[in-house]
């Protein structure tokens, strides 16, 4: 196989994953925007090259709770980390965490990096941070090089998501 075929294979799953994105939000009638969007090396420069600030990046997270098979998205600004006893508290759950990345893959059907709930290969219970919402927000669009735009509000509407406070500031990370 040449490099041009591994791009074009390369390629084509990126197509799949942003247009799984795409046509799961039509579904929700909800409007998105993907665009290209440049590796960055940290938080602040992926913020400036998109024009908003960290707080505006949302991170989805996949969190595994109790049995097998049962999981969560929670939706975390950028700028903050999950709190693991607030969630914990907000589900009456003993034992929560992330899932090792082919676990994640395997219940999203994204890599890290780039999940999101639109098109998810199931359809995970959405918690959403407080905080993000009335934002217009970044987050993943299903393939790595790629992110979505989206009204917050929308997005939780369309998923019946759950508002709480989910996060702590970076500096008082507890577990």
């Amino acid at each position: 196989m040449s490099s041009d075929d591994i791009d074009v294979a390369a390629s084509s799953a990126e197509d799949a994953a942003t247009r799984r994105v795409r046509d799961a939000a039509a579904e929700r009638g909800l409007a998105i925007e993907v665009q290209a969007s440049p590796r960055a090396s940290s938080l602040e420069e992926a913020a400036a090259l998109r024009g908003i600030t960290p707080a505006d990046i949302v991170k989805t997270l996949v969190v595994k709770g109790r049995g097998d098979d049962a999981y969560l998205f929670a939706l975390i600004p950028g700028d903050r980390s999950i709190s693991w006893p607030k969630l914990r508290a907000l589900l009456g759950a003993n034992r929560l965490r992330l899932p090792e990345p082919e676990l994640a893959l395997q219940a999203t059907g994204y890599e890290r990096g780039t999940i999101t709930p639109l098109g998810s290969s199931t359809d995970w219970p959405v918690y959403a941070d407080e905080r993000i919402v009335g934002r217009r927000v970044s987050m993943g669009a299903g393939a790595h090089g790629w992110t979505l735009y989206v009204d917050a509000d929308a997005l939780i509407e369309a998923y019946a998501a759950t508002v709480a406070d989910l996060s702590d500031p970076v500096e008082t990370i507890r577990r």
